[in-house]
């Protein structure tokens, strides 16, 4: 090894993201809308606002109250001037704000609130439960927010009423692993201010459920921002940062295993679980997830939920851990609808194992004899079983392939996969299976010898016996399956690479659909490729079954 770059490109060439700054979130200050000077109305609404700029939380809000009152007033008469809502929503996040600012909580006690025009009395419907109590969570007006990065150039929102916010957990969850959540909430809202006469009605409404409101006499489009949390997310915890450490070491990083819901859960709609690849992590999704978020036929029918893995352990062995994190989501969600999965990269090898029937043919391919009759203690025996001994997985629907190398990949088996391979520690679980079952392998002269268990850039080799055994084994009937894989605008297939995978070992015979995009290896992150994403899961909606 000539240098430490060597380290990082002999494991990193199986990537598509590195550790560049994914998402920035920076604060900037909002300006109080301008209008004409002939619109009495609406400037007097820019007076109060601007007066309330200067004042003590509890008079701010009085004079945004009176703004938002004014505009909306404007709004019910003329529902398409622009200036009239810019101004409500400038108002409503200038409120939201306040009420920050004052510690008061309308949605425990009414608060009276004096301006120098009227009197308020402020409410917010109380939540229905803790999760939904808005004391637990900062509230971030996205007009206060700048965000860039890699994966956030730019910005999507739709035009409507209402100041669209993130929620930020104040807390962490600790039961964040059991219920599949985050452990921390960014989570998208939009508010709104009601008026009946003098009494206020600050909501907080959910716009991945909610598209219309009515507000006055009048029903509008709700604004919306989805793209804003997620950067938060990133920006604040930096899940790209353990990519390269999860190959390295795995088991040091191995509570980081799990399935996570990006949403909360809804039983009326489709679950759809991306599952990374090498040295990625849910991160590497935000492109995507942010485009088919934009669709609202997408954000109506799905519900995006992550698969992530330390990247360093063979795959066998991090498919058998997601399997078991799809039974804890049979128990903890029994009403929800049948998955669909999208995998990246060795992602995609894992995804190949959920609607493969392979019984015990590859244990006995390896051993020659049945698990109960090869001689092995008891937890090695386990381990060795959830890894090798699978069936197809009832819950899944559909499955999404991209850029897989299904055959493996020779960089793999190259000096840079040699490089990467000798880099990765061996957990210690793993030390004592592989010298318990050294001595109970079928020899197979064209496999590589290796001095320890295989990990995960091992597995990736074409000669790896894993990859060429279920090579072997057809995928389950009745579960269509899709492939998307680049070409780096070559156009020379069937000879093309996306410079990783080539076409020999991504291409699947029996695909309802194949599309090669212009792309190197994070094909992802291609939008010709979210765009087939879209028109996939488009059609899933009208052959989609509960069970």
């Amino acid at each position: 090894m000539k240098s430490g770059k060597n380290i990082v490109f002999a494991l990193s060439i199986f990537a598509s993201c590195g550790c560049a700054h994914l998402a920035t979130v920076k604060t900037t200050e909002p300006r109080v809308p301008t209008v004409a000077a002939s619109d009495e109305q609406l400037r007097s609404a820019t007076e109060f606002l601007t007066r309330a700029e200067r004042e003590q939380p509890m008079v701010s809000l009085g004079n945004d109250l009176e703004a938002a009152k004014i505009s909306l007033n404007v709004l019910e008469q003329q529902p398409s001037d622009s200036s009239a809502q810019s101004i409500y929503n400038f108002s409503v996040a200038r409120a939201v704000e306040n009420v920050e600012r004052a510690k008061t909580q309308p949605w425990q006690h009414q608060v009276n609130i004096v301006s120098d025009r009227s009197n308020y009395t402020l409410t917010t419907p109380k939540p229905v439960d803790p999760e939904h109590d808005p004391s637990r969570y900062d509230l971030l007006p996205i007009d206060t927010l700048k965000v860039s990065g890699q994966f956030f150039k730019t910005r999507f929102s739709v035009s409507g009423i209402g100041a669209p916010l993130v929620a930020v957990g104040r807390s962490e969850n600790r039961q964040f692993r059991e219920q599949y959540k985050l452990r921390r909430i960014y989570a998208p809202a939009t508010a709104i201010i009601r008026f009946s006469e003098q009494r206020a009605r600050l909501e907080f409404v959910d716009p991945l459920n909610v598209e219309r409101v009515a507000v006055g006499r009048r029903t509008f489009p709700l604004a919306l921002d989805l793209r804003t949390s997620t950067a938060m997310l990133i920006a604040r915890e930096r899940p790209e940062r353990l990519g390269l450490s999860r190959v390295l070491d795995p088991q040091k990083f191995a509570d980081t295993t799990g399935l996570t819901q990006l949403q909360p859960y809804d039983p009326a709609r489709i679950p759809v679980v991306f599952v990374h690849g090498l040295q990625e992590t849910p991160a590497s999704w935000a492109p995507m997830v942010n485009s088919l978020r934009d669709d609202p036929s997408i954000r109506k029918n799905y519900q995006f939920w992550f698969y992530s893995y330390p990247s360093g352990y063979p795959y066998p062995y991090s498919a058998a851990l997601f399997r078991q994190d799809l039974d804890g989501i049979e128990r903890a969600f029994p009403d929800h609808k049948r998955v669909v999965l999208i995998g990246h990269s060795m992602g995609g090898m894992i995804c190949r194992l959920m609607i493969t029937d392979a019984g015990d043919k590859i244990w006995r391919d390896f051993f020659a004899t049945s698990p109960a009759k090869t001689p092995l203690s008891s937890d090695t025996r386990k381990l060795l079983e959830e890894s090798l001994v699978f069936n197809h997985r009832p819950e899944v629907q559909r499955v999404i392939f991209i850029s897989t190398p299904h055959r493996g990949s020779k960089i793999a088996s190259g000096w840079i996969g040699r490089i990467g391979a000798a880099l990765v520690r061996t957990p210690r679980l793993f030390t004592s299976v592989y010298a318990a079952t050294k001595p109970l392998l079928i020899s197979d002269p064209s496999a590589r010898t290796l001095k320890r268990m295989p990990n995960s850039v091992d597995t990736l080799e074409p000669s790896d016996r894993f990859v060429r055994a279920v090579d072997k084994l057809p995928l389950t009937r009745g579960i269509p399956y899709h492939s998307i894989m680049g070409d780096r605008g070559r156009g020379d297939t069937p000879n093309s690479s996306d410079g990783v995978v080539p076409y020999w070992s991504s291409h699947l015979d029996g695909a309802e659909s194949e599309l090669i995009v212009n792309s190197d290896h994070g094909a992802q992150n291609n939008q010709q490729a979210i765009r087939e994403v879209e028109r996939i899961l488009k059609r899933n909606l009208a052959t989609s079954t509960r069970n």
